[in-house]
């Protein structure tokens, strides 16, 4: 059968003021979507991958057409949910010889379930977990002639009902989920993080586990209870999808685990396999503060990472205990300490809104950003992703927004009862305007000019912080935003 996988069009713009749009915005590989796509083609069905990141919405309709496909996934985050609702209106009034079957899928889908059949009287089913085997089941059901009846991780229309089946459960061995699809992409080359985020490209995406054993509020996991933790991949596993990389001609990796040293023992033989192998790419990771040390740092460092990002959230400990982060700020001290001690560069984002945060908590942050020196330190406002703990008691945190499209971290979507969404936008430029604008960081960022990339990458930072300066609303989104 014919399956086409869509993330549907959207622009920069409706998600960061154009004012600074030049040094936030990212082009991420869609990693969880070409999972999928390389289990469908290894069931020996066509794929194809349509992303409206850089394709039209008429380009997209154009090509479902030429395609004609049997089969058609959405993806969807919150933020994207209005366009996956008009993509599959629109799908429905093209002319196809058979009706074509409508699936979403995605952190949003996952979360709400049969809320989105409900929404949208044009997609016919949504899968709630995993894809990969999911997506393979739905395919054969349809080639059979056959319902979705029994399929797990399914919630589908039948005769005019919704029908919810049993939830499908984890997978378990994840060393036998094929490789992403990557040569579904197109020109790799589009797909660049923000300036100063990567050192060389063009940049491969990819997770050498999935879960997570922590509780963060925020967070959203598709094992909401945790029971089954972290699922590791084998470290040889890892070693042949960063080789097939490597030769795919990719020069730089982010490994986008949310810890990658949520086992010090396996990242420590991941970094010595790469040592070992002389693998020549440069790459990128994240990792909780109180899983590393020095050691690991500096193994890392050895084996081609040049930086470390570490979510430091904020610098009030109440704050930190009130969304379960489970760190203290000398945790957070100690590890930017080890890793500048181990030549990489540092990154720490921070979050505003957090349950029962003050303004003055967050002048707090701020200055314990300062005090960190990280550097790249970036300010968010926590968002009440569905799905997540703070979104199913949001009651007992605080108000959010009935509008999808805040919640992308950029705007306020969620407002803590102990502060206004003005003070929480407010606390985010002031936060950048500080950071930024210590004369020992900008001599530090002047000299550390080495290529015309970084002289490029600055000058789009010192244009958002012009703005920020001059602007009060520049965190509005739109081309006319500020």
């Amino acid at each position: 059968m014919k399956c086409a996988l869509i993330i549907p069009a959207w622009a920069p713009e409706e998600i960061f003021s154009s004012k600074v749009a030049g040094s936030q915005i990212n082009y991420w590989q869609p990693v969880g979507t070409l999972y999928v796509a390389a289990s469908i083609k290894k069931a020996g069905h066509e794929v194809r991958f349509l992303n409206g990141a850089f394709m039209s919405h008429a380009d997209i309709m154009s090509e479902v057409s030429a395609f004609s496909p049997d089969i058609i996934g959405i993806y969807s985050t919150t933020f994207g949910w209005k366009k996956a609702v008009y993509t599959a209106s629109e799908i429905r009034k093209g002319r196809f010889e058979t009706r074509p079957c409508i699936v979403a899928g995605g952190p949003y889908p996952i979360a709400v379930q049969e809320k989105c059949l409900e929404d949208s009287p044009d997609i016919d089913a949504v899968v709630t977990g995993e894809g990969e085997i999911t997506m393979i089941e739905i395919i054969n059901r349809l080639s059979g002639g056959l319902n979705l009846d029994d399929v797990e991780g399914v919630v589908f229309r039948k005769e005019g009902r919704i029908v919810k089946n049993s939830p499908r459960p984890l997978i378990m061995d994840v060393d036998s989920i094929p490789f992403p699809a990557r040569d579904l992409l197109g020109d790799a080359m589009n797909y660049i993080p923000p300036p100063a985020t990567y050192k060389r490209k063009p940049v491969a995406v990819m997770i050498t586990a999935r879960g997570c054993n922590r509780r963060c509020i925020f967070c959203f996991q598709i094992d909401k209870e945790r029971k089954h933790g972290v699922r590791f991949r084998s470290v040889e596993n890892v070693m042949e999808e960063i080789e097939l990389i490597i030769k795919q001609g990719y020069r730089e990796i982010k490994f986008l685990d949310d810890t990658l040293a949520a086992d010090y023992d396996r990242a420590m033989q991941i970094a010595t396999e790469i040592k070992r192998r002389k693998l020549n790419f440069t790459w990128f990771a994240s990792a909780c503060v109180h899983q590393v040390d020095k050691p690991l740092l500096t193994a890392f460092k050895e084996a081609g990472c040049w930086a470390v990002l570490f979510g430091a959230e904020s610098g009030v400990q109440r704050n930190l205990n009130a969304i379960r982060k489970g760190i203290t700020l000398e945790q957070t001290r100690k590890a930017v300490r080890a890793a500048k001690a181990a030549g990489l560069t540092v990154y720490t984002p921070f979050l505003f809104g957090i349950p029962g945060q003050t303004f003055e908590d967050g002048l707090k942050t701020i200055e314990f950003a300062c005090e960190l020196n990280p550097d790249i330190a970036n300010f968010h406002a926590l968002t009440p992703f569905p799905g997540t703990e703070l979104y199913e008691n949001i009651n007992k945190y605080g108000t959010m927004s009935g509008d999808l499209t805040d919640y992308t971290y950029q705007g306020a979507a969620f407002v803590p009862f102990t502060m206004t969404r003005a003070e929480v936008a407010q606390l985010r430029q002031l936060a950048f305007r500080r950071f930024y604008s210590r004369p020992a960081y900008i001599m530090k960022k002047v000299l550390a000019l080495r290529n015309i990339n970084d002289v490029k990458a600055y000058a789009k930072g010192a244009r958002s912080l012009f703005w920020m300066w001059i602007k009060n609303d520049v965190f509005r989104r739109g081309e006319n935003a500020g």
